[in-house]
């Protein structure tokens, strides 16, 4: 009989989940203690934050949950809601933007970052994925896409198809949370306005609302996939399909919701911040 310690054992040990969560873990906390000696240093909340966004990244990743996320349509959709959302959410909360540069070595940064920044098609491709228009469009488009039933029961057979899947929710993700909870001043070089932000959160909604309707309410199975696989629990498809698509309906529509309110709040904030200049404050 497995313990339950067990299931966090890795289920298949994956060097590039593994090297990920060490890079992204490992740099932000030497550079978090960097920013501790500075003028300007990085609270205890963003470091919690940072760091349980890539812990729970890991686990739903290269523990028992990416086995029982193969076998159950509703712990998959459990698993792309950590990827999509939530733990790229609370990564974006860490400000990765001021703390990894004091982590990530300078020789590194100077030798093979800047140039690769500095090249064209890496910026137009930033450009292109930070786009207000593309960034949301690819956000729910990529959700989309996944739940098709004819791609979805292809990538969940191939190993291949499933780890682009996986991985390709995720680096999507990181950009769209960055997109809207950049902390930089108001007037840094391709930051997007606080009303930009509360449009996009708000119209990536109503998508997200009719794809987890249609799964939830489905009469027949979408996904056979998961008798092939053979279900973890005995449970009916129409069940397990049922959960898995409120876990896309209302979750995942909320944290549209919670990164509203951060939006508003960060905008009341920064204009309390700065001040009117002498024609309007008279």
């Amino acid at each position: 009989m497995t313990s339950s310690i067990q299931y966090l054992e890795p289920w298949e040990f994956s060097p590039a989940v593994v090297l990920f969560c060490l890079l992204a873990g490992g740099l932000y906390l030497r550079g978090w203690w960097r920013c501790r000696r500075t003028e300007q240093p990085v609270g205890y909340w963003p470091l919690l934050s940072y760091m349980t966004g890539v812990l729970i990244i890991y686990l739903v990743m290269h523990t028992w949950f990416d086995y029982l996320s193969q076998h159950m349509l509703w712990i998959h959709r459990l698993q792309h809601l950590v990827l999509h959302h939530l733990g790229p959410f609370l990564m974006m909360l860490g400000n990765p933007g001021k703390v990894l540069p004091h982590g990530i070595p300078a020789r590194f940064t100077t030798v093979v970052l800047i140039p690769l920044w500095r090249s064209a098609p890496i910026r137009l491709l930033y450009m292109l994925l930070q786009n207000a228009v593309v960034a949301p469009l690819l956000f729910v488009g990529l959700i989309w896409f996944w739940l098709l039933p004819d791609i979805h029961f292809t990538a969940m057979l191939s190993a291949d198809r499933y780890q682009l899947m996986n991985w390709s929710m995720l680096l999507d993700a990181l950009l769209f949370w960055w997109l809207i909870l950049d902390p930089r001043p108001r007037h840094a070089a391709g930051r997007l306005g606080y009303g930009a932000r509360i449009v996009i959160l708000t119209l990536i909604v109503p998508p997200q609302i009719l794809i987890g309707a249609h799964i939830a309410l489905a009469k027949v199975s979408l996904y056979p996939v998961y008798n092939v696989c053979g279900r973890a629990w005995p449970i009916s498809p129409l069940v397990d399909q049922q959960i898995a698509g409120l876990v896309t309906w209302i979750p995942a529509s909320m944290m549209s919701v919670i990164g509203v309110l951060l939006v508003v709040r960060r905008w009341m904030a920064e204009n309390q911040e700065t001040p009117l200049p002498a024609a309007e404050a008279t």
